[in-house]
């Protein structure tokens, strides 16, 4: 089960809203993915719209935890303001919480995204920082309170996977009682394999899912990946070894394995 404040959710893979050519794929991509969450932006899909309406509605039927984030917020200011609309809104605590440093690379600014977690946590929220995968960053985030931290594999929407294994490694390694979210740059389902087998607790993504040639097939391969990833960690990965090692040595080997003599 994959905690996430006080919900408990039986699926590791979180899925974004934006991109799908249609509302129909999106449901389909949504029912086939299996996931329990999926966030979306509340300045993208604004509440007070028709089309906003007809976009929560949808999210509302489908029976979903819906996790609002602060994307396209650029400073620490907006970042907490459209925080505390979404808990007007949705009656959540919950924020996934973005302060967006670079326009080109869309990598978050660490020091707004510190300032901006601490004010949020204090107001009562459950923060759950998108981050790169820089190890100080992320423990300043657990100073102030962060519970879950969302590194990134690589730039949102690049499908570059894992760029730095060493440093999700590093995170998992140093902070085993943190729930680890990658979040971006994940492109196929193999990066998804990669990720969960280094003990992430769970994947978000959206761009990979969204822009396939089939969202709704796509969304069930992820489902997949994430099961079997998770799995292998917990069954444990042979350690890679410099030299070759018979899977079937002659010593040792039952008789009945062995040829006949004659």
């Amino acid at each position: 089960m994959l905690t996430i404040g006080e919900l408990q959710l039986s699926s590791r893979l979180l899925l974004g809203t934006a991109l799908y050519p249609t509302p129909a794929m999106m449901k389909d991509a949504i029912d086939s993915s299996g996931t329990c969450m999926v966030t979306a932006s509340v300045r993208r899909e604004s509440g007070g719209c028709r089309g906003g309406e007809d976009f929560w509605s949808l999210i509302r039927d489908i029976g979903i935890h819906i996790l609002p984030n602060t994307a396209g917020c650029h400073t620490v200011k907006e970042a907490v303001n459209t925080a505390k609309m979404t808990r007007e809104i949705f009656e959540t605590n919950l924020i996934k919480l973005e302060v967006i440093g670079d326009d080109y690379t869309l990598q978050p600014d660490p020091l707004g995204l510190v300032q901006a977690a601490q004010v949020l946590i204090d107001d009562g929220f459950q923060v759950l920082p998108y981050s790169t995968d820089d190890l100080v960053i992320a423990r300043q985030l657990i100073d102030v309170g962060c519970q879950v931290v969302m590194p990134w594999a690589s730039p949102i929407g690049s499908g570059r996977g894992i760029l730095n294994p060493f440093a999700l490694r590093t995170l998992r390694e140093r902070f085993p009682e943190i729930t680890l979210i990658v979040d971006a740059g994940i492109g196929k389902p193999s990066d998804a394999v990669q990720a969960m087998e280094m003990g992430m607790d769970g994947v978000l993504l959206n761009s990979a899912v969204a822009l396939a040639g089939h969202p709704a097939r796509m969304a069930k391969a992820f489902r997949q990946a994430i099961k079997a990833g998770r799995t292998a960690y917990e069954a444990g990965t042979m350690s890679p070894r410099n030299l070759a090692s018979p899977s079937t040595p002659i010593l040792g080997t039952p008789f009945w394995h062995q040829e006949n003599p004659h």
